[in-house]
């Protein structure tokens, strides 16, 4: 394969990442946040061990298999459920935002934790981030500090559970670089997820799966999505161009977004957008600043 065929693939994973701030919230109102959630990495564990396979634990270093399964299962069953909590299909989007937060947060790490030398343009990089995301949760005013005090308390666990896991996902990408050493547990991951899903859903009051045609085609395309991305990614970042895909990356929250106000037909203010390229920036921001 070559190296241009690798990365195209490796830039539809980026593609495939972006919608699912749309899908999972799609499924979720059907489902129910923890059934939906729990669905939905069911069957993307299944796609991934026929695209994947299911990886060979007993080569995994100690360190990678114990802190991979923990942050990666924390993430995906923060960001489910932060979208499948958010009080409407805009806050939905919203609480997406927040999460796009991990681009920023993953560099903040790789310089605290793995010695990755970086300029002084990391710190602006942060800070656009971070007024992006307020600038997203100011409403049609943009940077309304009551305007966002009320959006979260409309669902402050919804938020919480986003914010948490920008910062989960930026310690596994930390991990992984430092200890998975050329392994990929990504098919144990997912169905560790699904599972421990199913635990929460069967051990605590839910509501009920309501199964309609829209919410099946929902659920298929967000697992195959889900399972497709991964595939996708670890092609590209094998074989492909690993600097132009990160620089692709950075772009997801935009895509994203619009992704989702598609798919759940929510439109977005222009405030909203102004913050959504503050994000997409301030990532850049960042990863330049890293760059030799």
């Amino acid at each position: 394969m070559t190296k241009n065929r690798a990365t195209s693939i490796g830039l539809l994973a980026i593609l495939l990442w972006s919608t699912m701030v749309g899908l999972i919230r799609g499924v979720s109102e059907g489902l129910g946040p923890v059934g939906g959630a729990a669905a939905i990495y069911t069957l993307s564990g299944i796609l991934l061990l026929f695209t994947v396979g299911f990886p060979k634990i007993k080569t995994f270093s100690p360190r990678y298999l114990l802190a991979g399964c923990l942050l990666f299962v924390s993430y995906e069953i923060c960001l489910a459920l932060s979208l499948g909590l958010a009080a409407t299909r805009q806050q939905a989007i919203e609480v997406g935002m927040v999460n796009y937060l991990w681009p920023s947060l993953t560099i903040l790490c790789a310089i605290l934790f793995n010695g990755q030398k970086a300029r002084w343009w990391v710190i602006p990089g942060l800070l656009i981030s971070l007024l992006g995301v307020s600038w997203v949760l100011g409403g049609d005013q943009g940077l309304n500090l009551g305007e966002i005090k009320q959006n979260i308390a409309s669902s402050p666990l919804s938020y919480i559970l986003a914010f948490c896991g920008a910062f989960i996902w930026a310690a596994y990408c930390t991990v992984t670089a430092k200890y998975a050493k050329g392994k990929n547990g990504i098919t144990l991951f997912v169905l560790l997820t699904g599972l421990s899903l199913w635990l929460h859903y069967f051990s605590s009051p839910q509501p009920t799966m309501i199964f309609s045609w829209p919410v099946i085609i929902k659920l298929i395309f967000c697992a195959l999505s889900l399972g497709f991305a991964y595939a996708a990614w670890n092609i590209g970042i094998l074989h492909g161009s690993v600097s132009l895909l990160a620089v692709g990356s950075y772009f997801t929250p935009v895509l994203s977004s619009a992704l989702a106000s598609f798919l759940l037909s929510a439109p977005l203010s222009w405030a909203f957008w102004q913050g959504a390229c503050m994000v997409c920036v301030g990532s850049l921001l960042c990863w330049y600043a890293t760059r030799n």
